[in-house]
């Protein structure tokens, strides 16, 4: 399952425990990848700040557990993916195959099930905010002012005002007001639109992601078969390379709407799989290059 093993079998010596780990000094390509990793685990530091900031301002006495979830939805999900990230570096270039025994298999599994479970919540939640704000409707109030004493906060562009008396005149920026998340928040048609480009490109990103989970997944179990190139891997590269696009794209709108860390963090998600391709495409390699069992008797 992991390179370490073929990679050893392609030079016709047996499989050494660990081969693929700190047992040799990390080529460059390694501490690259450690660097991403542990600029990952800094924005996902920053990911749970930001949920509380939010969560602070819209966040009810009568809110359920899943009301929790999903104003938490975005921490939950980072956290799902560091788990899918390590397994993918353990299967792909950590672990020899002697190190997978039915028991790890088994933990591995159900572990990556439980992550599923939070990455489909995530896109629960993701729907959820779509379908919450392309239904809502414009309030009654002739200015932003109306609602200076309800204890609510503006919000424009994932910034977020409290509403008083002395800070309702220079909030407004039109003349219709829309209340959110269960009027805990009110903004104005431009800052409706953007919430809701928002959300669309939250959802179209989390998609993405799953989508190309499953492809990389497909590979990892196809040349665990031994198999090294088909039609459907050759298409799931293909498919993989787009996606990778897409993320781009997020990114952009992302720069483009002034948040500039959403954008580097999505940067660094994609460059951590990216190393993941690049051990499968090792991988791949070796797999090709091993000799065929038997192929040296007679």
């Amino acid at each position: 399952m992991a390179i370490a093993q073929t990679r050893e079998a392609a030079r016709g010596g047996p499989a050494k425990a660990g081969a693929g780990s700190a047992s040799r000094r990390l080529p460059p390509r390694q501490l690259i990848k450690i660097a991403v990793y542990g600029l990952l685990l800094v924005n996902f530091v920053f990911y749970i700040v930001d949920d509380w900031t939010v969560a602070s301002h819209t966040a009810r006495d009568s809110w359920t557990l899943l009301d929790w979830s999903r104003a938490f939805a975005t921490t939950l999900d980072e956290a799902a993916w560091f788990v899918l990230l390590f397994l993918f570096e353990l299967e792909t270039y950590l672990l020899d195959d002697d190190a997978f025994t039915r028991r790890r298999l088994a933990i591995m599994h159900w572990v990556r099930i439980v992550c599923m479970l939070f990455i489909g919540h995530t896109v629960y939640a993701f729907g959820h905010t779509v379908v919450t704000l392309l239904a809502v409707e414009p309030t009654a109030a002739a200015g932003l002012c109306d609602f200076a004493t309800d204890g609510i906060a503006y919000a424009f562009n994932l910034a977020y005002t409290p509403v008083n008396a002395d800070s309702c005149q220079g909030l407004a920026r039109g003349s219709t007001f829309y209340l959110l998340e269960q009027g805990t928040l009110v903004t104005d048609a431009g800052g409706l639109q953007i919430e809701r480009e928002l959300a669309v490109v939250d959802l179209v990103e989390v998609v993405a992601w799953i989508v190309i989970l499953f492809l990389i997944e497909f590979t990892v179990r196809q040349q665990d078969r031994g198999v090294t190139d088909s039609r459907a891997l050759r298409g799931a590269r293909s498919v993989k390379f787009c996606l990778y696009g897409v993320l781009w794209l997020c990114a952009a709108y992302w720069l483009y709407r002034g948040h500039w860390v959403f954008a580097w963090d999505e940067a660094l998600w994609i460059l951590g799989f990216i190393a993941i391709d690049m051990n499968i495409e090792e991988w791949r390699e070796e797999l090709e290059e091993a000799p065929a069992p038997g192929a040296g008797s007679g």
